[in-house]
Formats: structure tokens, sequence, C-alpha cells
């Protein structure tokens, strides 16, 4: 009672909402965040029924001016350990080598195909075009789709993905990742890339999907006809994938493949803006999301950014006033909050084959990085938002 007695009420009032913010920030982790480990764990413990069947299943990428992806990487696509598939490149009018190289691995994997986007093609998303000429042009029912500066980690990767692929199945989303590199940008995202993994594929494992990755995804191809592809949002340069998934998924028709041998990694990106505009992009395509699960995790991070000012206030207010309880308080709520979020994150880039951890450099990121969303936002905002339609 004297420890009350002498806290003023402004000290208990953000005592209280730190606390709050607490709570709701560990539901989040706990909850939410957690789900890929859990259902690694429940697949370790065979506690997850898949499909023995291997059905046969048509990949589709798309290329343009991709030459020196195509030959690090279509390689590791062609030669998955995988008893039958093909593999569809279609090339939108690359002013590179990509038709060359394409012509000449034709004729050590015949199961490689290659197609083209007409040239007088205009007023819609190319990459949107290509994707459909291949889709229409695969003879089977599954589709897998990756893109051309990715690689496999493994021969299994199709094994893997296709174990879904079971009676009531649909769709199914898969991690992929960017190969390591060194310095603070590619540090930086690297954790992005991985923490909206941990989301979307979070809320997918919760049953409830609301987007995919065109890196690593699969889904039946009578869905794509039914759903008159990606008429719904053609004028936009992106949604191909976040956009028709967000549109198709439910509860009951998505699986999620998070072994580690299942993972994509990609070539990382080397310029900043590139990364700012695969950012802008998507923030231009998520406005047209279905549900609730956008405005949920605006909210884990709204109240993440409250958590830091009211940690931050009450041990200010603690240290200032002398009331050492405070400030201890104060300081032990954000250190148990970060000892959760260090396990989490970093068990799970264990587990999808990561081999960055993040320690002092979490809390870093932690709030850079609903500050960089901001930033873009702000960019776009600026740029003026007809950037985001195709006009070519």
């Amino acid at each position: 009672m004297e420890f009350i007695e002498d806290v003023n009420t402004n000290e208990l009032v953000i005592l209280s909402a730190a606390g709050v913010l607490f709570l709701i920030q560990v539901i989040y982790y706990l909850a939410l965040y957690n789900r890929i480990c859990r259902h690694n764990k429940a697949v370790r413990r065979n506690r997850l029924s898949f499909s023995e069947a291997l059905s046969p299943l048509s990949i589709v990428i798309y290329a343009r001016n991709e030459t020196e992806n195509l030959r690090s990487f279509l390689p590791s696509v062609l030669e998955q350990d995988y008893p039958e598939f093909e593999v569809i490149v279609v090339n939108d009018g690359s002013t590179d080598e990509t038709e060359e190289l394409l012509s000449l691995l034709s004729k050590d994997y015949p199961h490689l195909h290659r197609s083209f986007t007409p040239e007088n093609s205009r007023y819609i998303s190319h990459k949107k075009l290509a994707l459909t000429i291949g889709i229409k042009a695969s003879k089977y029912d599954w589709l897998v789709f990756t893109e051309a500066n990715c690689h496999p980690v493994s021969k299994n990767w199709l094994r893997l993905m296709a174990r879904n692929f079971t009676p009531g199945t649909d769709i199914v989303l898969g991690y992929s990742g960017y190969e390591r590199m060194k310095g603070w940008m590619y540090k930086k995202i690297a954790f992005d890339s991985l923490f909206t993994s941990v989301r979307y594929l979070g809320y997918a494992l919760a049953r409830k999907p609301y987007m995919g990755i065109g890196r690593n995804m699969a889904y039946r191809k009578e869905l794509f006809f039914q759903q008159k592809g990606y008429s719904a949002h053609l004028n936009l340069q992106r949604g191909d994938d976040d956009l028709f998934v967000n549109k198709i998924a439910t509860k009951k028709n998505t699986r999620v493949e998070t072994d580690v041998n299942a993972t994509i990694r990609m070539r990382p990106i080397r310029y900043k803006t590139d990364w700012r505009e695969e950012k802008v992009s998507y923030m231009a395509t998520s406005q047209y999301y279905k549900g609730s699960q956008r405005f949920v995790l605006g909210f884990e991070t709204f109240t993440r950014i409250l958590f830091y000012f009211a940690v931050i206030v009450t041990i200010t207010f603690g240290i200032l006033d002398k009331h050492w309880q405070i400030a201890g308080i104060g300081g032990f709520l954000w250190l148990v909050r970060y000892m959760i979020q260090a396990i989490i994150i970093n068990s799970t880039a264990k587990e999808v084959g990561e081999s960055r951890r993040y320690y002092f450099t979490l809390p870093v990121f932690d709030i850079l990085q609903p500050l960089q969303s901001f930033g873009f936002k702000i960019f776009r905002i600026f740029r003026g938002r007809q950037a985001d339609i195709m006009t070519r």
C-alpha cells in the first residue's frame, strides 16, 4: 500500500497502459506468430495427414530479361526429384539471351516448355498475361508457381508441396526467403520478409488465409478458370499472387507447407529503390484485400508502437520521480516481451531454414519496420496512385 500511495496518478495510468499493451502483444506472438513452429512440431509428431499420391503438376515461371537468373536457378527446378512434372517458362519480350538459353536448355530437359507474350498486347499487366498464357498451356491439374530469380533449397521441394494436394485442398502456400548476404540493408530486408511470412502464413495456419506470394505457392487449374483468372484486377501491376489468393482462399481449401526442404530462396535485392518499389506495389494491392486480417495486423503494429512509447514514458517517469519500482516494472515488461519475441522469431527462422538470427538487432527492426512502412505510404502518396496502374 505504501508503494501505491507514493505513486502519482499519471504514473499509474501509464503503467496500466503498458501492462495492457504488453498483454496484447504477448497474445499476438503466442496465438498467431508462433503458428509455423507449432505446425512443424505437429508434423514431426505425425499429427497431420498428407496425401501419399504424387499428382502430376505444372510449374509456371514468368521471365523478362532473366538470362542470368534462369541460367543459375532454372536447373534446380528442372531437376526436382518428382515422377511427373513440366516446367513452362513464359518469355515476356526479353531483349537479352533468355530465348536462346531456354532453347538450349530444352534440348537437355524435355519437360521444359517455353511460350511468349504477344508483342502488341497493351494496357494490361504483362505478368498476368504471361502467367495466363502459361496456365492455359499447362497440361496438368495442379499448378505450382515460382519466379526466375528463385530456386528451391532441395530436390524434394515438389514432393513436399504435393503432399498437401489432398482432396479438399485447392491452394498450398509455401515459404520463401532471401539468400544471405552481408550488410545492413540485407539484414533489414531479410527481417521484413521473415516477419511478413510469419504473419500471412500464421494466419493461413489459423485457417484464415488472406494472401499468398507467387515465389512459392500452388493451386488447382480449375480454380483459376472458375474465377476467370486475374480479370478482377487486370489493370493493376501486381495482384497475380496476393489478390488472387485473397479472392479464392477459404479456411477449408488452403494448406501451408513450411518444411525447411520446401523453402524457396531468392536472389537478394541489390538496390534500396527496388525494395521500395516492391513494398509500395504490395501496398497498392493490399487495399483490395477482403477480410479483417489486414486491420487486425495493423492493430498489432499500432499497439507495438504504443507499447514502446508507454515503456519509455514509464521508465522515464520512474527515474525522474525516483520511483525505482515503476521504472523496474516498465523495464521488466519490455524484457519479457523481448524474450518471447526473440524465442518465437528465431525459432521460426530456424524452422524455415534461415541462417540469420535476431538478438541485438531485433528491437531495432521491431520498431523500424512500421516506420519504414509509414515512409513507403508517404512515398506512394507523393508519387501518385496512378503509378499503381499499368499503362503500357
